[in-house]
């Protein structure tokens, strides 16, 4: 787990770019539709793309998800009304940032899937109840890491696709 104390620390840097894009996403929410739909267009496409299915029986999963971000190119991060439900979400969305922060040639593409940029920004609606009881009971210093990501993610321009067969940016 990245330390909540060195906000976006640097990381190792990839000998090479094993995946176009990392695909960071709540299964709860965008699994069997959105995301799916998504990564079979971008596969088809052939665009190399990494998705936690990717991951091996038996693997250490947070090591091949660390070794997976740190060798993509673009991050897809599809925020949803679930997603900071998912401590493993957070915790991709830390490394996401570091690597970005790192490394120019890395950008993030948000994508607010059927919820309102500024309830990501700044953790309101579903995140507010989240984030309340994470400020209970984790350490202080890991939820302000999540909040400070999840912000600046959120000022990312992006796109919000909410069911009217249209994107638009933010």
């Amino acid at each position: 787990m990245a330390s909540s104390s060195n906000v976006y620390s640097p990381a190792a840097s990839p000998p090479s770019t094993k995946y176009d894009v990392f695909i960071s996403f709540t299964g709860k929410d965008t699994r069997n539709g959105f995301t799916s739909h998504l990564h079979s267009a971008l596969c088809k496409n052939q665009i190399e793309t990494f998705i936690d299915y990717r991951i091996e029986k038996g693997g250490q999963i947070w090591e091949e998800l660390v070794e997976a971000i740190r060798e993509s190119m673009v991050f897809l991060v599809i925020f949803s009304e679930h997603y900071a439900q998912s401590k493993w979400c957070l915790r991709e969305l830390v490394e996401i940032m570091e690597c970005k922060n790192k490394k120019e040639d890395h950008h993030i593409i948000s994508v607010f899937y059927w919820i309102v940029p500024n309830h990501v920004r700044k953790q309101r609606g579903t995140y507010y109840s989240f984030f309340a009881d994470y400020e209970k009971n984790l350490d202080p210093d890991l939820v302000r890491l999540w909040r400070k990501v999840l912000f600046d993610a959120a000022n990312i321009s992006g796109f919000e696709c909410n069911g009217r067969r249209q994107i638009t940016d933010n």
